[in-house]
Formats: structure tokens, C-alpha cells, sequence
């Protein structure tokens, strides 16, 4: 029986344009994912590096973009968090049938946008829902890794078959299906949140 859910965040709740950082930066010279930047951008994600020294080193690699370009082009993935969501995931708290986690990889320049675009009241009626909201760059973990998924179960004594875990990237569901949690790996475009129960 399925006691715990947890979830990701971006393309679960809100939409996200993950092409459009890259065709923003394709405008200072982006040609193609490096090593280098993989890696700048998940120690960011992991909350390693501060905002300013994040922006500074993507600087370095795009010298032609101003600090104020490189966070808009950085943002740019962001997209609308649509209503009937978040009147799903209120709706499913409502209900106390389940612990409710949201797990997601970000930084704090989104948390920052996300917040600035939904309005707190409305960011807050989000984070309200779940008994712990877990970001990768204030926990210092990031999915996919296992011990990410372990810290969760550990901090809250979940058990992971009783544990479901919905994420749109296949690595990420794959990662906790090792660990025995019930998995979703969300189809963007073909499925959605809010058909949720259908699948517990």
C-alpha cells in the first residue's frame, strides 16, 4: 500500500522550455554542452557555488553576455505553473491520505523566479501542501544519485515500497526504482499530474 509520494517539480507542476537555455545562450555563443559547463551547472544545482559566482563563471564562458542576459537566458526554461495543478496537489492534501514530499533538482535563481512570476502567496499555497519541500541546492544532493533519494527516506523513516516517486526524466525514476520505491516516469505532453491516482 502506497503511504508516501514524492515529486519533482519542473514538467510535474510547472512547465518547463528545456531547449530554451541553450537557444537563449546560442545568442553569446553556446555551441554545444562541455564537460566544463555540465559541471558548473550541477554544482550549482547541488548549491555548492553561490548565484553570483555561478553567473561569473558562466561569464567566463560567454564573455560577449552581460550578467543580467546570462540570468534571463538561464530563467528562459521557465514557463507557467498551470492553475488545475495546483488545485490537484491542494486538493490531494486536503485528502491526509498520504505524506506528501516534493524533491526537486533547481538553484536558487529559479526558486527565486518561480516565487517572483507565481507570487508568494501563490508559491506558498504550493509549498504548503508537502511536509517537506526538498531542493537540491539547499540540501546539497541532487537526483539522480541514490543517496539523495536515501536522505529522504531516511530523515522521514519512509519505507520505499510503500514509497512513489513521479519525475519526467527517466534517469531520475530509474535511480529510485534500485532503491525499491514505486516509480512514474511522467510523459510530458502525453500525461499529466492530475491523473495521478490512476496510477497508484
Amino acid at each position: 500500500m502506497i503511504k508516501n509520494i514524492i515529486l519533482d517539480f519542473g514538467d510535474i507542476f510547472i512547465n518547463l522550455d528545456k531547449p530554451a537555455v541553450f537557444t537563449e545562450l546560442s545568442k553569446f555563443g553556446y555551441s554545444g554542452m562541455t564537460t566544463e559547463l555540465d559541471t558548473l551547472a550541477k554544482t550549482y544545482e547541488k548549491g555548492l557555488i553561490s548565484s553570483s559566482t555561478f553567473i561569473s563563471e558562466l561569464n567566463n564562458h560567454f564573455p560577449k553576455a552581460s550578467p543580467v542576459e546570462l540570468k534571463k537566458a538561464w530563467n528562459s526554461i521557465l514557463l507557467d505553473f498551470p492553475e488545475n495543478r495546483l488545485e490537484f496537489i491542494e486538493a490531494l492534501a486536503s485528502e491526509d491520505k498520504y505524506r506528501l514530499f516534493l524533491l526537486s533538482n533547481t538553484n536558487e535563481i529559479h526558486i527565486d523566479h518561480v516565487i517572483e512570476t507565481m507570487g508568494t502567496e501563490r508559491f506558498n499555497r504550493f509549498k504548503f501542501c508537502f511536509e517537506r519541500f526538498y531542493l537540491s541546492h539547499e540540501i546539497n544532493l541532487r537526483k539522480p544519485d541514490c543517496n539523495i533519494y536515501e536522505y529522504v527516506l531516511l530523515e522521514n523513516k519512509l519505507i520505499p515500497e510503500e514509497t512513489f516517486f513521479i519525475d519526467d526524466t527517466k534517469e531520475n525514476t530509474d535511480a529510485a526504482t534500485l532503491l525499491g520505491i514505486k516509480s512514474w516516469n511522467l510523459q510530458v505532453g502525453k500525461e499529466d499530474i492530475i491523473d495521478l491516482k490512476t496510477r497508484l
